[in-house]
Formats: C-alpha cells, sequence, structure tokens
C-alpha cells in the first residue's frame, strides 16, 4: 500500500533520493517538452542537488543530468522508491 507520505513534488525530495515519475501537471505542449528530455510517467528519476531559495534543480533521468527550474519541477509528481 502506498501512502501519500510517498508521494511528493519534485521540489520537495531530498538530495540523492530517488523515485518513479507518476504524474505531470501541465498541457500538451509541457508534457511533450517533458518528455522529449526523458521525463515521463514511470520513469526513474533521481534528485543530485537543488540550490537554495527558489533555484534550479538538478537531476538525473535515463543516465543524463539535467538542471530544470522550481516551476517546472513543481509539476512533477514523484513516488519515493
Amino acid at each position: 500500500m502506498i501512502n501519500k507520505k510517498d508521494r511528493m513534488s519534485l521540489i520537495d525530495i531530498k538530495d540523492g533520493r530517488s523515485g518513479i515519475i507518476i504524474s505531470v501537471l501541465g498541457g500538451r505542449i509541457l508534457t511533450k517538452r517533458l518528455a522529449d528530455l526523458g521525463l515521463t510517467t514511470g520513469t526513474e528519476i533521481k534528485v543530485i542537488g537543488r540550490t537554495l531559495f527558489s533555484g534550479p534543480v538538478q537531476i538525473e533521468v535515463c543516465g543524463s543530468r539535467l538542471v530544470i527550474g522550481r516551476g517546472l519541477a513543481s509539476k512533477i509528481t514523484v513516488e519515493l522508491k
């Protein structure tokens, strides 16, 4: 059984933690843009680092490291592993 605590926005995950993307909130264009980066439902993702306050989030997905803005990261819901 999955607790709500195990699901959170990408910006709320601590550095070094990983999980599986369970949803992406956004329209067709945003969803396609994220899919082009490899960020799709069911994909494993790891948070490498975050800057303080409202800076970007560095992630690892499919063996590649990406930096995405907090606004974009807030639209990605992850289930922790």
